[in-house]
């Protein structure tokens, strides 16, 4: 899925789990549409929000800021 621009509010850290269904923008990427979607293996992020989204490590070693939760 390719949405036009980053959320301006992503998921808070409290919304995330591991195992979760997310995309995720990788840093090389801000500014862009490339997201990657994937499934959380470990949050990175010690606060409970950030401005670009909660840092996490997909289970295929992509580190990324979750933009999006994928529902269902």
């Amino acid at each position: 899925m390719k949405y036009g621009t980053d959320n301006p509010h992503p998921p808070l850290r409290s919304e995330i789990k591991v195992g979760d269904a997310v995309w995720v923008i990788e840093k090389a990427n801000y500014g862009t549409t490339n997201y990657t979607q994937g499934i959380v293996a470990a949050i990175l992020s010690p606060g409970g929000v950030h401005p670009r989204g909660i840092k996490v490590r997909l289970t295929d070693g992509i580190i990324g800021r979750v933009q999006w939760k994928i529902e269902g």
